[in-house]
């Protein structure tokens, strides 16, 4: 199967995420990240993930994931841009024709994924040359969700210390939509082969 996958991360308030986060994981940065992927040509798949720490492994905590066969999920290509859109995401891409990745991904075993079943899948080795990209977004679930616009570069982000201590509350996708964006840190795309 031949995979693009589109991945972009943005820069949310670290506290918000802890108090989704459930016991036994660890937030690790103040980020939340997109992982779109358009499967040979047709079928759209969509994760929202969080980088946490658990049971002696680093990766994304899935907080949902969608798929264009269940899902209202579609894409649309015009060039360079790649948009994928549904009732409650909308998110397009652009490639910039310069090479480059996220530096986040070298501290990545794989992702979680929790529900009456947890289980973890271990991060695939893409052996592809990624591409920078520059990207928009916006979650509507809601009338205020998280939204953004990419600056052209990539930015870093750090963990943060505890201020504020915030209500737990599930960690659903309508909760983490609800955090808004501080900053895209940055995209890229890759091609590859599954």
């Amino acid at each position: 199967m031949t995979v693009q996958q589109f991945v972009m991360a943005y820069g949310v308030e670290q506290d918000r995420v802890r108090a989704m986060i459930p016991d036994g994981y660890e937030s690790l940065r103040p980020v939340l990240r997109i992982n779109a992927e358009i499967m040979d040509g047709k079928d759209v798949y969509v994760e929202f993930n969080a980088p946490v720490a658990h049971d002696g492994r680093r990766g994304w905590l899935n907080i949902a994931n969608w798929h264009s066969a269940k899902d209202e999920l579609r894409f649309q290509r015009d060039g360079e841009r790649v948009q994928i859109s549904s009732p409650f995401l909308t998110i397009e891409f652009t490639g910039t024709g310069i090479e480059g990745g996220c530096p986040a991904e070298r501290d990545n075993d794989g992702c979680f994924f929790i529900g009456e079943d947890e289980t973890f899948r271990s991060a695939e080795t893409i052996t592809a040359h990624p591409e920078f990209c520059d990207c928009e977004f916006a979650w509507h679930f809601h009338t205020d969700d998280a939204h953004g616009r990419s600056e052209g570069k990539t930015i870093p982000a750090f963990h943060e210390e505890a201020k504020t201590e915030y209500p737990r509350c599930p960690l659903i996708a309508e909760n983490a939509a609800a955090i808004p964006c501080r900053q895209v840190l940055g995209c890229y795309s890759v091609m590859f082969e599954r």
